[in-house]
């Protein structure tokens, strides 16, 4: 079955390894950290590659180089080898796992990173790897297996790719009483485009939405968090989920949904790849307990 394949030499788990690094770096020279040793050996790695499989694995771009059709599903089929490869090890010398998780700051620092520090969870022995993602990086990080598990918005994700619902919320209008006298007021400066706002473009793109596509926010930051430490400086608005209210005495601010969106609901979700499933069938247990926590955390912020 596999004579054509070792009928030759070029192929090895280094060379692969070379090329998964590569693709998850983005290019060469991020992965061997400007090492020219290094980014040598990664450039002789994958063109063994290439003569051996007779396609181009990479292309120029630029100034550099990145990885062509080809190239990325070669990187796919090597990471999913390499990684059971990896959770087999693991398994015959009794290891634990550390599971990766990508999601937005908000998110980590209000749901996630509160529930895997509980007392009872961090004496588990489980080990956890979490990291502030973008959420267009998480599908991507979900397909290359570099992340286990994401927290997106989004209610579908390509395939292979599943979901599970978490929880909903809804976008509020924070206006400091500084700012505006009346809700009537700080509604009419809204809708004039006068009022100054503090947009998480990272979290909640203005895309989203139609009324605010051509507003120019005072301050464009990334996270929540970020726009609600803003707005408690008293000078702009911000755009909050209704489970983020500012820190400091609310009778400092009209609260308003946000107009346009009366009724919109957003969603968090948890979001894996099923072939990790297959590779460590343990992932099933942790992302089942993960989900109904998480699920039942959203349900009492609400």
């Amino acid at each position: 079955m596999f004579a054509k394949l070792f009928s030759q030499s070029g192929l090895s788990l280094d060379r692969l390894k070379a090329l998964v690094e590569v693709a998850a770096a983005g290019s060469i020279v991020q992965a061997a950290g400007s090492d020219p040793a290094r980014q040598s050996q990664y450039s002789r790695q994958i063109k063994e590659l290439e003569d051996f499989f007779q396609i181009g694995l990479v292309e120029r771009h630029g100034k550099g180089i990145r990885l062509t059709a080809g190239g990325k599903e070669l990187a796919r089929i090597s990471r999913f080898f390499l990684l059971g490869l990896s959770n087999f090890q693991r398994g015959c010398l009794a290891e634990g796992q550390t599971y990766r998780i990508g999601g937005g700051a908000t998110f980590l620092a209000t749901f996630l990173l509160p529930l895997l520090a509980e007392p009872a969870r961090a004496k588990s022995g489980i080990r956890y790897s979490v990291e502030t993602v973008r959420e267009v990086d998480i599908e991507r990080r979900l397909h290359d297996l570099t992340l286990d598990f994401g927290i997106v918005n989004r209610p579908v994700l390509s395939r292979p790719l599943q979901l599970r619902q978490l929880g909903s919320w809804k976008a509020v209008l924070w206006v400091p009483k500084t700012l505006c006298r009346t809700e009537k007021e700080a509604l009419c400066e809204l809708t004039a485009q006068r009022l100054p706002i503090g947009w998480p473009q990272e979290e909640l793109p203005r895309e989203q939405f139609d009324a605010y596509t051509n507003y120019e926010p005072s301050l464009i930051c990334g996270s929540f968090l970020d726009a609600r430490a803003a707005l408690e400086q008293q000078g702009l608005a911000a755009v909050l989920p209704d489970f983020l209210a500012p820190g400091k005495s609310g009778g400092r601010y009209w609260q308003m949904p946000l107009p346009g969106q009366d009724s919109a609901e957003f969603q968090y979700r948890l979001a894996w790849n099923p072939r990790l499933l297959r590779l460590n069938p343990h992932a099933a247990r942790r992302r089942d307990a993960l989900g109904g926590a998480l699920a039942k955390l959203l349900s009492r912020k609400s």
